[in-house]
């Protein structure tokens, strides 16, 4: 049963980044900020919206891994809390969450822009 949950999580992981792997400029959650928003001044409202939407799409999927494994931490035994799964999965817990809040610096800077030039927000509420 392990095994089938194991395998069935990284097979739904690595569906997930060839997906995000698959849509052009991609959400990029190492670009530094600095880098973020000289590209979004020099945006028309169009890209602007487009590398927003890219951004919420990785934000979306990146809290639904995140949202399992917190879920599967909680399912493990409480005599278990202190295990090597645990402690992976804890660990797991901590890198995704680092990636949603860079993730979500990067949105920010494009939605913020795209609200500067007056563009169309709709759809890109978090």
């Amino acid at each position: 049963m392990k095994t089938v949950r194991d395998v069935t999580f990284y097979f739904l992981l690595v569906l997930c980044s060839l997906v995000l792997l698959g849509c052009g400029k991609k959400a990029d959650e190492d670009k530094p900020l600095s880098e973020v928003r000289t590209e979004a001044e020099q945006m028309s409202v169009e890209k602007l919206r487009s590398m927003a939407m890219k951004y919420k799409e990785a934000i979306v999927a990146k809290s639904g891994e995140l949202e399992k494994v917190m879920g599967e931490l909680k399912d493990i035994p409480i005599a278990e809390k202190l295990g090597t799964e645990a402690k992976e999965l804890t660990t797991e817990i901590e890198n995704l969450s680092k990636s949603v809040s860079a993730l979500k610096e990067r949105f920010e800077v494009y939605y913020q822009k795209l609200k500067d030039k007056g563009g169309d927000l709709s759809g890109l509420e978090i």
